[in-house]
């Protein structure tokens, strides 16, 4: 991967990414008082989850490319070069989430809740990277009437599917559906599993057009992952909905 800089000295897809917090923090503040959490929950959240991110997401991209790395250890902290993986972040985040919940005595899923929709939202943004650093792309698409962009990317003459294009815009639709639904979804934790199945099952079908993922057996290692969430999502969500159904909401 080549990475792009902005004024020859900032990596853009960081920039990106860091547009993507940014606006997660503001969201999840704007959160804390309909969800009943103490003020400046969303900056102490954030403190937590994002160097847990950016851990989980480089130990995640570097285990499934470790030939890359096993030659020059000191290479592994080259965040700087590229290397990060999304499930490592997610992974990261939710451990930071737990830590935090756990230290501060909040209820860990109003945070998860709270922070669902705007993951969706950055990864959104987060996936437009790609794009400037001409990677994530899918197969060659061979009918001429089809080389257009957003349905397709030019990368070194060659027209391929865009598929982070894709992602992104499933991403910006699924977070739209639980941002404009937080309110109306009572049991604590439903925006999260919701979450889980929206993301996984998009992303399933997604990264089996992609050219540049690892594969393991049939599908590519991030498609298992991507099934398991969906199926753990809806078990989670029939199963804590039909053993709390006849308990009470809890309060918002």
């Amino acid at each position: 991967m080549q990475e792009r800089l902005l004024f020859g000295f900032i990596p853009i897809y960081g920039l990106l990414i860091a547009v993507g917090i940014l606006l997660g923090v503001i969201l999840c503040h704007k959160q804390e008082k309909e969800k009943g959490l103490p003020q400046d929950t969303a900056f102490d959240l954030a403190l937590w989850i994002i160097p847990l991110a950016i851990l989980g997401a480089r130990l995640y991209y570097v285990a499934f490319q470790w030939d890359m790395y096993k030659d020059n250890l000191l290479s592994v902290f080259y965040v700087w070069e590229g290397g990060m993986a999304i499930y490592g972040g997610i992974i990261g985040g939710v451990l930071g989430g737990l830590l935090m919940a756990k230290r501060r005595k909040l209820p860990f899923w109003k945070l998860a809740d709270m922070a669902a929709p705007v993951l969706l939202l950055g990864q959104c943004i987060g996936r437009w990277g790609n794009f400037i650093n001409g990677e994530a792309y899918g197969y060659a698409i061979e009918n001429p009437a089809l080389w257009f962009f957003p349905l397709a990317v030019n990368i070194d003459g060659v027209w391929h599917m865009a598929t982070f294009f894709y992602e992104s815009l499933w991403n910006f639709i699924g977070f739209w559906i639980l941002w404009l639904n937080r309110k109306k979804v009572r049991r604590d934790g439903n925006i999260f599993f919701c979450y889980l199945v929206w993301y996984g099952f998009g992303r399933s079908i997604i990264e089996g057009m992609r050219t540049d993922s690892l594969m393991l057996g049939p599908l590519r290692v991030s498609q298992w992952l991507s099934i398991v969430l969906v199926i753990a999502g809806i078990v989670c969500l029939i199963f804590r909905n039909k053993k709390r159904a006849s308990q009470p909401e809890s309060p918002r």
